[in-house]
């Protein structure tokens, strides 16, 4: 199983169509097999009709329940702990440049448990 850093816009007051439409844009080409998702009303009936007509099968986490998607919570964890404690943040343009950088990185060069310690770009020692 392979997973990708998907970015897309950002908003203080996402709605169901927004949402929507995000989707539409991160997976015009190509879709991914699942969406796990949790139990926001931003996944309203728009949401589920457009990843239905996707052929994306939707997994709802249950309530409460963040360790039900440890994909995504070691993935901010990571952001968290490895960049964003490190670095002050300006604005949203820096912030951009500054996840854009860390995202390179992590899918290229940071080590890995899984890989026995190697980065997913082999290096020599």
């Amino acid at each position: 199983m392979t997973a990708a850093v998907c970015c897309t816009s950002v908003t203080d007051h996402p709605s169901e169509e927004w949402t929507a439409q995000q989707i539409r844009e991160a997976f015009s080409w190509e879709a991914p097999k699942y969406l796990m998702r949790d139990r926001d009303a931003i996944f309203g009936g728009a949401v589920v009709a457009l990843t239905q007509s996707m052929g994306i099968e939707e997994v709802v986490v249950a309530p409460r329940s963040p360790w039900q998607n440890p994909y995504v919570e070691r993935l901010i964890g990571s952001i968290r702990r490895e960049c964003l404690d490190h670095v002050i943040v300006w604005n949203e343009r820096s912030l951009r440049r500054i996840l854009r950088s860390y995202f390179q990185y992590y899918e290229k060069s940071r080590t890995h448990l899984a890989l026995a310690k190697d980065a997913p770009k082999p290096r020599a020692a």
